[in-house]
Formats: C-alpha cells, sequence, structure tokens
C-alpha cells in the first residue's frame, strides 16, 4: 500500500489518493505541464530561488505563463505540509512536488484550447538510500534499447510532465538488476540518469557532462560546480564522457535534489572507488556544510518539522 501523500490541488487539501484534476486536464492528456521538486533540511525548503527560477524557465520554453507568484506558492506549502504533519505525525524531511499545467479546454493539441493554469502540490516524506545502499554505492547500467531525447526535439533542460524517455530506459536498467540508468545521447555520450545527473572523478577532478550533452540542469550539480567544490578544493571540468572512458574514471557519483551526493560503485562491469578517502565523500561533507549554512541564512523557508 503507498504511503500517504497529502495533495494540494490549486488551494485544496486532499489526501493524493483522491481524483482532482479533470480528465481535460492538459498535463493529464498530453503531459502539457512542467514541475519542480525540492526537499527540506531540518523543515527547511532547500535551494527555493534556484528552482523556482528553473521552474520560470521551464514555462517560458513551453510558452506560459505562471499565474501564482513565489510567496503564493510559498503559503500553499506551508499549509499543504501542515496537513501532511498533522495526519502522519512525523517530523521527517519531506518531498515537496509542484506541478503545473497549462490546464484544461477543448481536446486537441493547439495550446489556444488551454484555460488559466492550474496547480498541484504532493508532499510525502523524503525517501533516502538506506545507509547500507549508500555505504555498498549504487549499481547503474547503460540503456542500450534507447538514446536520450535530443535537445531540438524535446530538450531535457525543461522540466516537463513527459518522462516516458527516462522511464523506459530505467525500465530495462532496472530489469538487469541495476538501481538506475546511464542514458547516452544519439552521439553515443553519456548524459545522465533517470532522475539524476551523472559525475566522475578523475585524478582528484570532477567530470561532469556539459548541459550541451542533453541533460537537465541540475540544481545539485549547479551549487556543486559554483558553490560545493570550490569550498571543498576539488576542480570541475564540464566535458562529454563516452562509455569507452568508464574505466579512466575512478569514482562516480550521482547528484539529484532529494538524494544530493551518492556514491556509485559500479556501471555495468566497471567497479568505481567508494568509501574512506573519496572525493565523493569530501565533497558530500562540504554539501552538508553548505547546506548547514543555508539553513541559517533561510529560516523564512521553514515549512515545519
Amino acid at each position: 500500500m503507498c504511503a500517504f501523500v497529502q495533495a494540494n490541488t490549486n488551494g485544496r487539501l486532499h489526501d493524493a489518493a483522491e481524483p482532482s484534476i479533470s480528465p481535460l486536464n492538459r498535463g493529464f492528456l498530453y503531459g502539457d505541464a512542467i514541475y519542480e521538486v525540492w526537499r527540506t533540511y531540518e523543515g527547511v525548503l532547500f535551494a527555493w530561488e534556484e528552482h523556482w527560477a528553473r521552474l520560470q524557465r521551464s514555462a517560458q520554453a513551453l510558452y506560459f505563463e505562471i499565474p501564482f507568484t513565489p510567496d503564493v506558492i510559498l503559503t500553499e506549502i506551508k499549509k499543504t505540509v501542515a496537513a501532511f504533519r498533522k495526519h502522519t505525525k512525523s517530523a521527517a524531511e519531506v518531498y515537496v512536488r509542484l506541478q503545473l499545467s497549462r490546464g484544461e479546454g477543448a481536446i486537441g493539441l493547439d495550446t489556444a484550447f488551454a484555460e488559466r493554469a492550474s496547480y498541484v502540490l504532493l508532499v510525502q516524506e523524503n525517501k533516502l538510500y538506506s545507509a547500507a545502499k549508500f555505504e555498498e554505492g549504487l549499481t547503474l547500467s547503460i540503456a542500450r534499447d534507447l538514446k536520450r531525447n535530443a535537445p531540438d526535439a524535446l530538450n531535457p533542460a525543461w522540466k516537463t510532465g513527459n518522462y516516458l524517455n527516462n522511464i523506459l530506459c530505467l525500465r530495462e536498467a532496472r530489469a538487469r538488476g541495476a538501481d538506475e540508468v546511464v542514458i547516452c545521447n544519439l552521439r553515443g555520450e553519456i548524459t545522465e540518469a533517470a532522475v539524476s545527473n551523472i559525475a566522475f572523478v578523475k585524478d582528484g577532478a570532477v567530470i561532469t557532462p556539459p548541459l550541451s550533452a542533453g541533460i537537465l540542469a541540475g540544481i545539485t550539480r549547479q551549487i556543486l560546480i559554483e558553490k560545493v567544490a570550490p569550498a571543498a578544493g576539488v576542480s570541475v571540468r564540464e566535458e562529454t564522457v563516452s562509455p569507452s572512458e568508464l574505466p579512466s574514471m575512478t569514482e562516480a557519483f550521482i547528484l539529484s535534489t532529494t538524494k544530493d551526493i551518492t556514491p556509485i560503485r559500479r556501471i555495468d562491469d566497471v567497479n568505481f572507488k567508494i568509501g574512506s578517502g573519496t572525493t565523493t565523500l569530501k565533497l558530500k561533507a562540504a554539501f552538508g556544510n553548505y547546506v548547514k549554512d543555508y539553513i541559517e541564512r533561510h529560516s523564512y523557508l521553514h515549512v515545519g518539522s
């Protein structure tokens, strides 16, 4: 049975198991929607501004306006988290998903049919990998049947409601027993995992695929490059990486909002170093310091704990 998820549809609180949108909603019919996910640390929404800026970029890419201010949505998030905590009696850190649809209207692809954009908020416990899984590291497998959709077709930089490419690639990797997938682009270059960016360590430096490879502009990736790695004294290079180069990498890790920095033990038959003394754990510690500082500076983003 699915754990309780608190929903908020256009300001109305309800159990997420209860239907709340029209069958004519374009997000439901066509994936004509965008979304962002935040998580809390000590009850504080992390990287609020960065995620909101990306939400605006996604909306602009899909040619629709967000008819809600950040303050309005922040108020609704706090209300939804409070309802989640009241129902569950849980003080755990939470996952907050905001999905915006272009709206609803007559059936048809023409965006002119859409009425005013609508939103759904979902709040649940933020589910981390177990301590044992983190210690042993993740196993990934490269997708063979499908490639990443090209940026000049449907740009992976847009955080939209259409995830079939990711879903099918992940399904293939999971069928081989992997925790996650590595997706390559049409040129055969590594892009990212299903819902996480990927980075590698070579000669003490971090190497991560560039945005031009066709990846989501991850917020954790951005923070790593701009803040965390410099603070840790680790250099970062954005370079294309091919599967044939994996044996030359000593470490690998994924980056995401909900899992921050998590080590990879193996990609198919290539093994990586994990554990004490690794650059990955050095960056993990530096990320933790960044989070502590963020919490101290953003008390107004406390949504309850």
